[in-house]
Formats: structure tokens, C-alpha cells, sequence
């Protein structure tokens, strides 16, 4: 991706520095208004909602235990490195206001852009307690997105998913849990989760993640149209580390074995067959991840 000297996102929380000798560094712009009543979502899922992240995401390790994570002792300054890629997803995460911005206007409402929230070791939430171990998630309680940037170095190193495409891709999964919840989703699926069985939940589950790696597609559609931004290469980068955090293949890394019925985030399939979809067609309504026959 030449994604250098664009654009970067006024709404970063950058708490990296905290409970290390001093003190953050605060960027925060509030989103706009809902007003959505131009957007069509897709038929049929206004019923659902949306994964609580803390559960659902703390899956990415097939939930065999976390991830070995790294944070910053006292006294220990960021990396170059580590400022780049905080200056990296930033420039993303403004891409993904400007194509569901533009999409949002399109239906005639207002997307309210989500705030990230960069940390390191451990963070608090609105909806609890996380540690770097969760992975990144969103978090519907406070519209924010959580990651810890070492987690991109697990992602290359540990789940053999390297590139700049393929971190930009977790962070547009994550706006499209955001885009869920703003158009109601997420928290249908809250309500309906609690009288369904454990396996029920994590079949509903698996639709609602496989939906928010189709509008990372979305993203990908829109960033791919620009010129001179996505690189050769860069969609398969996005696809690879689709595969490479399904279920199945985390499952199988971890324990040797498959048990289909505790899968809620979907495949390694599946999650590139959507993210795919997206990329392809570039509509919320090629999304419809709840009436979809096949998976």
C-alpha cells in the first residue's frame, strides 16, 4: 500500500503511554449524528445482533489461551516502528470514514465514525477488562475500536498473515462490527443470544463475523478504486490473513483438531469467501450473511 503522506484519523485515543512514567497522548474528534433512516440494510437481518468482542474476539487463538503479547516497561520509549504503524492504522482508519462516509451520504443519513483506541499490555473498556491477549476488538458500549500494536507482529510472525494489506484488513473488520452496531445488529443479537443454546449463539456468531469481513470487502472495494493506494498483491495479503484466523485452522494449530461447533467466527473459507464478496460487488446487500444458504 503507498499509503504515506494521506490523510490520518483525528479520532485516535492513543493510551499507549499510560502506567508507564507518563502521560498519554490524546487525539479525539466525537462522530456525527445517526440519521440513518435513508440506509437500506440487508433484508432479513434486522432481527440480529451484534458479538460481544470480549467473548467472540478473544477466540482469535482458536481459545486454547492468548497470544504471547509485548508491552512497554517504565522508562522504555516507543520504537520508530511502533510510532509508524500507530501513524499507519490512523491513515486507514480515516479511508474507512471517508468510503462509509461517502456510503452513508449515499443512503441519505450520517455515519458516526468510531474512535480507536491504541494501548499497550492491557486496556478498559465500556465493555470491561482486556488484555492484549483479546486481539483487537470493538466495542459496541462506547463506539471504540481496541488494538495493541504488537499484535500486528503476531499476525506476521505467528499466523504467517504479513503485509500492510493484511493489518489494514483487521482494522476494517472491526469497523464493520462498528457499522453493525450503528445500523442496529450488534444489539439485536445481544437480545437474541441470551435464549438461544450455546451452539445456537456461536452459529449466529459466525454470521455476524463473516458479515463484518464482507464490509471489510467493502472497504477494500472502495481503497482498491483509488489510484496509486493498493498495491499488486496487497488484496491477496487481506485474503491470506482471512484464512489464516478462521477457526478451523486456529483450531487445528493449537490442538491438532477441529470441534465445528464451538467455531464462531466462521472458516478460513468462509472468511476469505466473504471478505471476497465484498471486495467483488461492493454493497451492503451482497453482505446478507443471515439468509445466506451457503456459508
Amino acid at each position: 500500500m503507498r499509503w504515506k503522506g494521506r490523510r490520518g484519523s483525528s479520532n485516535i485515543d492513543d493510551r499507549r503511554s499510560r502506567g508507564r512514567g507518563g502521560g498519554s497522548r490524546r487525539r479525539v474528534r466525537t462522530g456525527g449524528g445517526l440519521g440513518l433512516t435513508g440506509i437500506l440494510v440487508v433484508v432479513g437481518i434486522a432481527w440480529l445482533t451484534g458479538v460481544n468482542p470480549l467473548t467472540l474476539l478473544a477466540q482469535l487463538d482458536g481459545g486454547q489461551g492468548g497470544f504471547e503479547t509485548s508491552s512497554y516497561q517504565d522508562g522504555q520509549s516507543r520504537s520508530t516502528a511502533d510510532d509508524e504503524t500507530a501513524e499507519f492504522v490512523s491513515v486507514i482508519l480515516a479511508d474507512t470514514e471517508n468510503t462509509w462516509g461517502d456510503i452513508f451520504r449515499e443512503g441519505g443519513g450520517t455515519y458516526p465514525e468510531p474512535t480507536l483506541v491504541l494501548f499497550s499490555g492491557s486496556v478498559s473498556s465500556a465493555c470491561g477488562f482486556a488484555s492484549s491477549a483479546t486481539g483487537p476488538f470493538y466495542c459496541g458500549a462506547d463506539s471504540k475500536l481496541y488494538i495493541d500494536l504488537s499484535f500486528y507482529q503476531q499476525l506476521a510472525a505467528q499466523l504467517n498473515a504479513p503485509g500492510d494489506f493484511a493489518q489494514a484488513y483487521v482494522l476494517a473488520h472491526e469497523v464493520g462490527h462498528h457499522i453493525q452496531n450503528v445500523l442496529g445488529i450488534l444489539p439485536e443479537f445481544h437480545k437474541a443470544k441470551r435464549s438461544l443454546s450455546k451452539a445456537e449463539g456461536n452459529a449466529l456468531s459466525v454470521r455476524v463475523e463473516l458479515q463484518a469481513d464482507c464490509f471489510a470487502g467493502i472497504w477494500a472495494h472502495y481503497a482498491a478504486r483509488q489510484r496509486g493506494f493498493v498495491e499488486d498483491g496487497d488484496i491477496e495479503e487481506a485474503l491470506n490473513a482471512a484464512s489464516r484466523i478462521g477457526d478451523d485452522t486456529l483450531q487445528r494449530q493449537a490442538q491438532g483438531y477441529v470441534v465445528p461447533e464451538s467455531f464462531n467466527h466462521g472458516t478460513s473459507a468462509q472468511r476469505a469467501r466473504w471478505f471476497r464478496r465484498g471486495f467483488e460487488a461492493g454493497t451492503l446487500q451482497a453482505c446478507d450473511t443471515f439468509n445466506a444458504d451457503r456459508l
